[in-house]
């Protein structure tokens, strides 16, 4: 039997709503824990209004909690041209050795060879250019690459957070808060959001209750935030992102399952870390692996039982794959209820726990 139409197509539109500009999260809460937490009860599709310091009233012993402790980089470079022009380098990727995908703006006379000022330190030699306006630049250097970055680079923060660049307590703001507590692996362009939230007090509070916490890596490319630009959501192609999965949190996760206990991941990254690679190779394994996973409705997740994750764009893929996880209408509900409650959302905003 073919398809029918409808599983032919899922519109975009499908994933709209209005969200009034105020209630875009601008700064992040004052603290960490103090963010408002919003739960969703899948099977009884209840509503609930706590904040993030509630979390460890939700696990017990019998819990897994998956963390991506990717580090985000400060991925926005401001150089010049030998003509004296300015032109921003941002970093994508690490390809290998000192050759960096990146995107460069404005790239209109760009040429191959051309070498961009950044500081004293550091320079890039244009060297090709590729598919969707990137780029390919070897960096020029002495020394540590990432020393160099950590001090003239700028925190690659959504379009959506306005920032006036020159403003140095909002810059250190940012260089602190757009990070997880325990970030360890640098190579992302954006932060893994959800965890954003936890704090080292409440991690060792759920270890205390008996929780497993493991973590993964997957380095957030802007792949993740890539617009759906197709009508029907089933031609998008998602742009591939580098993940890790440890021996150890595959021995933990594999065990945990056999033993029936509940993994919940924390933030989207996470969940299409474990469930690609469930997918692809019937087990949570140790591997170093790319991922291309779309997640949108009708997909039987394998792994992930619950779910902290941010409030979403409309019409992104984020929000697709939680309304995936916890039913369309539902998640839209819930959005809509959050935005009479004045959530604040993205970002720097506050979260939910879907379980």
């Amino acid at each position: 039997m073919g398809k029918t139409k409808d599983e032919d197509m899922l519109l975009v539109s499908d994933f709209d709503y209005t969200l009034p500009k105020e209630l875009i999260a601008q700064t992040p809460s004052e603290k960490r824990e103090n963010s408002r937490m919003m739960v969703l009860d899948k099977a009884l599709e209840t509503i609930s209004h706590k904040h993030f310091y509630d979390i460890t009233d939700y696990f017990d012993e019998n819990d897994v909690l998956v963390l991506n402790n990717t580090k985000v980089i400060p991925a926005r470079l401001f150089g010049q041209k030998e003509t004296g022009a300015k032109i921003e380098v941002f970093l994508l990727k690490l390809i290998s050795g000192k050759t960096w995908q990146v995107l460069l703006n404005p790239s209109k006379r760009i040429k191959e060879e051309m070498i961009i000022k950044i500081s004293d330190e550091l320079s890039a030699r244009v060297l090709t250019r590729e598919d969707n306006g990137k780029w390919l630049v070897e960096m020029i250097y002495e020394g540590n690459f990432y020393d160099i970055l950590h001090k003239i680079g700028n925190i690659p923060l959504p379009p959506y957070i306005e920032r006036n660049m020159t403003d140095d307590e909002l810059k250190n703001l940012d260089y602190e808060r757009y990070q997880t507590v325990y970030a360890q692996n640098e190579g992302s362009v954006a932060a893994p959001t959800a965890g954003l939230h936890f704090t080292s007090d409440i991690l060792e509070k759920l270890k205390n209750k008996g929780v497993q916490i493991c973590y993964v890596t997957l380095n957030v490319g802007m792949g993740t935030f890539k617009p759906v630009k197709t009508e029907n959501v089933l031609e998008h192609k998602m742009e591939s992102e580098e993940y890790e999965i440890s021996s150890e949190t595959a021995n933990i996760i594999m065990n945990a399952k056999k033993a029936g206990k509940r993994i919940t991941a924390v933030g989207t990254t996470t969940v299409r870390t474990l469930e690609t690679c469930m997918q692809k190779y019937d087990e949570i394994l140790q591997v170093i692996d790319d991922s291309t996973l779309f997640i949108y409705p009708g997909f039987k997740f394998r792994i992930v039982d619950r779910l902290i994750t941010n409030f979403h764009l409309p019409k992104s893929t984020l929000i697709m794959l939680v309304s995936a996880f916890a039913g369309k209408d539902f998640i839209f509900r819930a959005y809509k209820e959050a935005i009479d409650m004045k959530y604040r959302f993205y970002s720097y905003g506050d979260c939910m726990l879907i379980k």
